[in-house]
């Protein structure tokens, strides 16, 4: 017997946090409000917002959200490439900050931290429409969050 589990797009009866970046802000926002616009489209039932200073904020951010009753929860995140080794710091920590999360609770965590070369790529990812990252990782904890219920049997 093979028993196949596919995520929904209907994401009712989900509580979904979203941990949001304010540096680059500009950039975050528009990260956001494509998250939002994916989240109310595919019919989330709550959605909390929690506003950190940066990137390195985003996992405590991130965990805080799980461990207050979210069932999913996305990162949201801009770093843009400077003259230093900073750039790397930020992403690495903070990309493998949210993966433990998720691997330790087994709660899905989507990862819309952009590390862009450039503010015009960055951008670009945040855009309105199919590009916009916030967007896709909504989708992506969405449709992770209701194949696991559903292979729970919730």
């Amino acid at each position: 017997m093979i028993r196949v589990v596919e995520g929904s797009k209907s994401g009712a009866g989900l509580q979904v946090g979203v941990a949001v970046a304010a540096w680059n802000q500009a950039v975050t926002d528009r990260l956001l409000q494509g998250a939002l616009d994916r989240l109310q489209e595919m019919e989330v039932a709550e959605i909390v917002v929690l506003r950190v200073p940066g990137a390195l904020e985003l996992p405590v951010a991130v965990k805080t959200l799980i461990d207050n009753g979210c069932d999913a929860a996305i990162a949201i995140g801009t770093v843009v490439k400077g003259d230093t080794d900073h750039y790397e710091i930020v992403v690495r920590e903070s990309t493998a900050g949210i993966a433990k999360v998720a691997l330790e609770t087994g709660v899905p965590v989507g990862n819309a931290i952009l590390a862009v070369h450039e503010y015009r790529q960055a951008l670009e990812r945040s855009g309105e429409g199919a590009a916009n990252k916030g967007a896709e990782a909504a989708e992506a904890a969405v449709l992770s969050a209701t194949a696991f219920r559903d292979l729970r049997g919730g």
